[in-house]
């Protein structure tokens, strides 16, 4: 039977167990002539895959960061992408009208960039020209003289009607008068005798007190019941004329005002041009001349002056009892044309910041309600035709985010509605019409959290089908020197540090080789390495020095371990008394002994 061979140990060196960094490799007496660098170095794999994330515009190419270390890995992230300067297509702005048919579905307007906000004025202005102007037309000349002349018709017509009828009664010795019924006095007809209208229900009183044979009274009432039946006819005809009235005033009133509507609709129509701006004004043409009763008030145009201490109180807001709320602009996304597609990252995904959500509006009693001013938008409609940054631990513990946001990524759609749970008394009737969204999101997390969206999470894999890793170590080289200097250069111009000398740069790298754990590799980690050049900058200020050398960086290393290695202490304590005692085992030939 053959032996295994044994295993033969190789020496190794003391010059070995460390490796050291020659000062002599480091270009630069201090950091203060190297070029400031920021973000991660050594990092070509994550950002090729980042930019190739950013850019290609395919369904479900959304990006999960990870490997990065750090407190502020979102804004390292913001900074890579306002970097890297991807190709994207501008979002539009986006707001939300009344919708005249539907109120409880408002109307989504997509303008294009940078017109959001002046549609709102322009809206805003022309309703208020229409508030000073459609009274003026109201009260001018010519149109109370056509008024007046169609009053006048309608008023002769029905007297003529009346006159008629009154004539036909008295013949009969009727008359026609008022009964009061409690504060309203109706028409009636009355029985005249002795020259005096007597009311039909005295007419039984006057038969008993003989003053009015039963022959002579029921002849009476069955003229009263003839005449009321043909009254009841010439009443009916009363209010037709009345109805025909009121729609001939109205229709005047329409003609008058539709030059000045008219005017103001058409004015937007040529400047907004596309189509879904093109209905609404429509919509908001025919809404203002049915509903002309509000703009018939003139405006108070008294001039400013010192407002009574009385009446200087807030008022209680009433979006209810403000009849030109309909016709307002909700914009939701408004731009400048020269603004940048948006990179935002946002710390707080709650599901209102990020979604949006319906606010309420309370009146004097309490009693709340919603329309399309009360929308609000959330960071994902704000990131449209750009990127969304956030934590991937807050989006799965954020109540509600996940889903909805799986929803809009799938759907590329954003539906705008508050938590359910947040509102116990019933939620919003309101839905608004979805928003088309182009928005690239960014998780970031580290590598447990993706293996578990990716086992468990049958859609994660189809709507962020990017990965981003980046290393913790990389090659090390001249390159990679050049680069640590160039980071501690920005650090300390950042954070107001003392500038490193080639003794203390060398030190740091040494380190970071001594957290890679291999003499050809060196950290990527510059977060864990600036917590060391911070704590080196403050024993060199403590001791007057500048700039920090290695010798500062030894004495601020050996104050960490001290900081930390206090049961290391103990333990050495016990072993130097004799409290613990140590026995040392040997390997020899394969047996420990």
């Amino acid at each position: 039977m053959a032996t295994k061979p044994a295993i033969r140990f190789t020496e190794l060196p003391p010059e070995k167990l460390r490796w050291r960094c020659d000062p002599a490799r480091i270009p630069y007496e201090t950091t203060a002539q190297a070029e400031p660098i920021e973000g991660p170095v050594g990092q070509d794999r994550a950002l090729r895959a980042l930019r190739m994330g950013l850019e290609l515009a395919a369904p479900g190419y959304n990006i999960f960061v990870c490997g990065l270390s750090g407190t502020s890995r979102g804004g390292m992230i913001q900074r890579l992408i306002e970097q890297l300067q991807p190709r994207t297509e501008s979002g539009p702005d986006r707001c939300y009208v009344n919708n005249f048919k539907n109120p409880d579905r408002p109307r989504l307007l997509t303008l294009p960039r940078g017109q959001a906000n002046n549609f709102r004025k322009d809206m805003q202005s022309g309703i208020d020209f229409l508030r000073r102007r459609i009274p003026q037309v109201f009260e001018g000349e010519p149109f109370q003289r056509q008024k007046g002349r169609i009053v006048d018709r309608y008023t002769l017509r029905e007297k003529e009607l009346m006159d008629d009828f009154t004539r036909r009664i008295a013949r009969e010795q009727f008359a026609l008068g008022h009964m009061q019924v409690g504060a309203v006095a109706l028409p009636e007809i009355f029985p005249v005798l002795d020259g005096q209208m007597v009311p039909i229900e005295d007419i039984p009183k006057l038969v008993q007190e003989g003053k009015l044979e039963n022959i002579a009274a029921e002849e009476l009432e069955r003229k009263y019941e003839q005449f009321r039946q043909e009254f009841t006819v010439v009443y009916r005809k009363t209010l037709t004329l009345s109805r025909e009235l009121a729609s001939e005033l109205s229709y005047l009133e329409q003609e008058a005002a539709s030059v000045l509507v008219d005017g103001f609709i058409e004015e937007l129509k040529e400047k907004y041009t596309a189509t879904n701006v093109a209905e609404y004004l429509e919509e908001v043409r025919h809404n203002i001349l049915d509903n002309l009763d509000p703009l018939k008030e003139r405006e108070d145009e008294e001039e400013p002056g010192p407002v009574p201490p009385s009446e200087a109180l807030p008022k209680t807001s009433n979006p209810e009892r403000d009849p030109f709320r309909v016709y307002g602009v909700n914009v939701l996304l408004g731009h400048n044309e020269q603004d940048a597609s948006p990179v935002i990252f946002e710390t707080t995904p709650t599901h209102a910041n990020l979604f949006g959500t319906i606010q309420r509006s309370y009146d004097s009693r309490g009693v709340w309600s919603s329309d399309f001013m009360d929308l609000r938008a959330g960071s994902m409609l704000r990131a449209d035709g750009g990127f969304l940054i956030m934590y991937a631990l807050d989006a799965l513990t954020e109540m509600g985010v996940w889903r909805t946001l799986k929803r809009t990524l799938n759907h590329a759609k954003l539906e705008i509605q508050p938590m359910e749970l947040l509102f116990p008394f019933g939620a919003s009737a309101l839905k608004p019409e979805p928003i088309d969204l182009t928005v690239k999101v960014i998780l970031i997390g580290d590598r447990n959290l993706y293996e578990v969206f990716y086992a468990h999470e049958e859609e994660f894999k189809k709507i962020f089908k990017v990965r981003v890793e980046f290393d913790e170590e990389m090659e090390m080289s001249d390159d990679v020197i050049r680069q640590y200097s160039g980071q501690l250069h920005k650090l300390c111009e950042d954070e107001g540090l003392c500038p490193f000398d080639r003794t203390a740069v060398a030190g740091m790298i040494e380190y970071g080789v001594r957290l890679a754990g291999r003499r050809n590799k060196v950290t990527s980690r510059f977060v864990d390495l600036a917590d060391l050049a911070r704590e080196a900058c403050y024993v060199a200020r403590q001791a007057g020095e500048s700039p920090v050398t290695a010798a500062h960086l030894r004495i601020a290393r050996e104050a960490r371990t001290e900081r930390h290695n206090l049961i290391e202490t103990k333990i050495r304590e016990m072993i130097a008394e004799g409290t613990l005692h140590l026995f040392r085992a040997i390997l020899l030939r394969g047996r420990w002994r």
